[in-house]
């Protein structure tokens, strides 16, 4: 319902609208494009510019759809393009930056006990450094799919892409995360 009425006062020229959308969704957006780009300042960039192009393009918005969905769309799909022109394959060995620390921050469970705060956190680490070596375009479906909690025929909608190349971009990256993690595992002891 805010959303709605958020979107309706863009559309009458009222920018209050857009401040309402930012204020709900400007943390979610950067932490999706983070999660794709790994560049703090690039990722809120694109976060910025995504809503810049929701008043631009605000029109063209279905008022019966869901507006965090078209959002989200524009945030992955930008996030994918400056990745891609980065070329931005991170190895494993690289030490986390503040900024990702920060994101496994943001991920963590917010009343854990204090032993599995360090657990979480560890894991949560892994886990982020092992998406940096993922393509933009696993990096995005992981994404998608596991932070943003949209199905494959959601993905496919929003990705624009066959059903055949989101399952295989989704299934690579959790093979390729998989033998990431078992193998830190193994280095670690574990």
């Amino acid at each position: 319902m805010e959303d709605q009425i958020a979107i309706s006062r863009i559309k009458q020229g009222d920018l209050t609208g857009l401040e309402m959308l930012v204020n709900r969704y400007q943390v979610q957006a950067v932490q999706a494009a983070y999660a794709i780009v790994y560049d703090r300042a690039l990722a809120e960039d694109i976060a910025q510019t995504a809503f810049v192009k929701v008043v631009e393009k605000i029109q063209q918005f279905d008022a019966e759809r869901a507006f965090a969905p078209w959002l989200f769309r524009i945030v992955v799909n930008d996030a994918i393009k400056l990745a891609k022109k980065q070329k931005r394959t991170i190895s494993l060995e690289e030490q986390l930056d503040e900024p990702t620390t920060k994101l496994a921050n943001w991920l963590t469970d917010s009343n854990p006990k204090p032993e599995q705060i360090l657990e979480h956190q560890e894991m949560r680490g892994i886990i982020l450094k092992a998406m940096q070596s993922l393509t933009p375009e696993q990096r995005a479906v992981i994404v998608m799919r596991y932070f943003l909690e949209m199905s494959e025929a959601d993905m496919v909608a929003k990705l624009e892409r066959p059903l055949s190349t989101v399952k295989w971009w989704l299934r690579d990256a959790r093979d390729r995360l998989r033998k990431l993690l078992s193998s830190t595992q193994v280095e670690d002891g574990s």
